[in-house]
């Protein structure tokens, strides 16, 4: 397995950029496209033109592309970036974040319509809150992520809210249909949602070593939690896909013991008697290494190194997993 970035885009992904001189819009949000189907491009681009971006970044597969060149020219305000090979949703992501220069960012698929939403600029102003400083306006914006009610192709709301439960000691997933404005989330189903640039480079983005889809999304929501970050629902945004819904796997495999060693084994200890810090304590190597299958000096290497990856970052946890699972629990 890779090693667990420490920063931001630690890895940086070779990459073909084309198009993307134009700016149609100043909502202060960019739409980013992560291309799944190539059949209904040019009509999604028309659809996403009128609802007034800054600009739109289109995320290809590293397959050949021979289509490019001519919707560079039909939309200009389109900024194609074909990956020198194929990477994984959370790199998909990361990948827009660094490129985009709005300070939100929508996250979509190409065989996605919305239904509900109104322009960028609208949406931009029902995430923002406007303070005033020494008679000088300061927007900021609510939460690092918002995720928008999400429905089939017979356009049919499905379970995209998830919730974590303890079931026989451990924590599971479970998902519920959105129901209340600002109801939390771990994490937005398949990526879908609209990231604050910002918060979302401070947390590190997605975990791109974690290839597993699930437990990458599980990653990224739960280390947003820990670390104090929101990821909550709008009414106002309602999107539709047109093709199949992603299906997640959830078995137990290495991105799981990633998982696992980054969110759940660690506990808060005092520091100085006044601040907690996150520590994982070496007795929960043994359990570790007698359910990952993994022989000693595997398990040793694995966990030494998601040991190093919590001590890093040890000042940055506001709970624990069985803290923020608890608090979920008595809230619903």
């Amino acid at each position: 397995m890779n090693t667990i970035p420490i920063i931001f885009n630690e890895t940086i992904i070779p990459y073909t950029a084309v198009g993307g001189k134009e700016h149609i819009g100043s909502s202060g949000i960019t739409a980013v496209v992560l291309n799944r189907s190539p059949l209904v491009r040019r009509a999604f681009f028309q659809e996403i033109e009128k609802t007034g971006f800054d600009t739109v970044i289109s995320i290809e597969s590293s397959a050949p592309h021979y289509d490019i060149e001519e919707l560079a020219g039909r939309f200009p305000f389109v900024r194609f970036i074909i990956p020198e090979r194929e990477i994984n949703l959370g790199e998909q992501i990361n990948l827009a974040a660094s490129e985009t220069q709005s300070p939100l960012f929508f996250v979509l698929r190409s065989d996605m319509k919305i239904i509900i939403g109104g322009t960028a600029r609208r949406i931009a102003e029902r995430l923002s809150i406007i303070t005033e400083e020494n008679n000088e306006k300061i927007i900021c914006f609510k939460r690092l992520c918002t995720v928008p009610i999400l429905m089939n192709s017979n356009y049919e709301i499905f379970p995209s809210i998830v919730v974590p439960a303890t079931q026989k000691k451990k924590i599971q997933p479970i998902f519920a249909e959105p129901a209340n404005e600002g109801d939390y989330t771990i994490y937005p189903f398949d990526g879908i949602g609209i990231y604050n640039k910002h918060r979302f480079i401070e947390i590190g983005g997605y975990d791109a070593s974690i290839n597993n889809l699930h437990w990458q999304l599980m990653d990224f929501g739960f280390r947003a939690h820990l670390w104090g970050e929101k990821i909550a629902l709008s009414l106002n945004l309602k999107l539709s896909y047109n093709g199949e819904l992603p299906v997640e796997n959830s078995s137990i495999e290495e991105s799981y013991r990633r998982f696992y060693l980054k969110n759940l084994a660690p506990i808060l200890k005092n520091k100085n008697n006044q601040k907690k810090e996150a520590h994982l304590p070496f007795y929960r190597f043994f359990s570790f290494m007698k359910n990952s299958g993994e022989d000693i000096f595997s398990a040793w290497k694995e966990f030494k190194e998601s040991r190093k990856w919590v001590n890093y970052n040890k000042d940055r946890w506001i709970c624990d997993a069985r803290e923020l699972t608890n608090k979920w629990e008595t809230s619903i």
